[in-house]
């Protein structure tokens, strides 16, 4: 049977999280073109879900995804494009993206995690940046994402060099926010990933524009906070010593 076949996104939405899953177990989760593809209409699918409030990105059993699946591409496919498709669109997802990542997290598997707003990673896990291996200059947009995450020096040792570096180096280098025991990685994304369901979505829409560059919204943010009612009733929950409930959405 053509390994492609068992190719897919897989994705679930529970408790305010969906969790979007690559699975592709022949080719250690390797994008294929057809998954590519379909990783943009899925994201803008579940942007628009108001039951989503957070998402999750991993990989299917013991890795996140080793990069794409070369084998799948015809003549009429552009990789970089398709990759750089679904990384933007996956860093223009307007909540909180979280990448849970275990093994391999190499190529357009490092791609994806990079457009992530936050990482957490097992130990064990490793991670590269490969087009040096194959004579691919790799996009700009990714190159500069990259820069912005580690800085110019792991960047460049990334890319320059093509070699792989484990889990502690990963979370030295600032590609990582936090680094779990064996054993922890789920636990841990699920308690923390309840956190951010909590909080003021709000909040987290306007971090996260100003946090990634944008300059052209602040007008609009403000606008977004004088019309809501979030801030009182965080300030009210405060002070009464109850969960807050805020209402305002996307």
């Amino acid at each position: 049977m053509d390994a492609a076949l068992d190719a897919a996104l897989l994705h679930t939405v529970s408790d305010g999280v969906a969790t979007v899953v690559v699975s592709h177990p022949a080719k250690r989760n390797a994008m294929t073109a057809a998954m590519w593809r379909a990783l943009p209409g899925l994201l803008d699918g579940l942007a628009g879900d108001p039951a989503v409030r957070v998402l999750v990105l991993t990989g299917a059993g013991s890795t996140f995804c080793a990069g794409a699946d070369i084998s799948s591409l015809t003549g009429d496919d552009d990789p970089r494009a398709l990759a750089v498709a679904a990384e933007e669109a996956l860093a223009a997802f307007p909540k909180p993206t979280l990448a849970a990542i275990r093994g391999f997290c190499v190529g357009g598997g490092s791609q994806l995690a990079a457009a992530c707003d936050l990482r957490f990673a097992e130990e064990g896990a490793s991670f590269g940046v490969t087009p040096a291996k194959l004579g691919i200059v790799y996009p700009a947009s990714s190159t500069r994402r990259l820069a912005s995450l580690v800085g110019p020096a792991w960047a460049k040792y990334l890319l320059f060099s093509a070699e792989l570096i484990g889990a502690e180096q990963a979370l030295r280098a600032g590609f990582l926010n936090e680094l779990l025991p064996a054993g922890q990685l789920d636990e841990r994304v699920a308690r923390f990933t309840r956190v951010l369901a909590s909080r003021s979505q709000l909040t987290q829409a306007a971090a996260k524009e100003f946090a990634d560059g944008r300059t052209d919204r602040d007008a609009h943010w403000e606008a977004q906070a004088a019309g809501s009612d979030d801030t009182a009733e965080g300030v009210a929950a405060f002070l009464d010593r109850r969960a807050p409930r805020f209402t305002w959405t996307p």
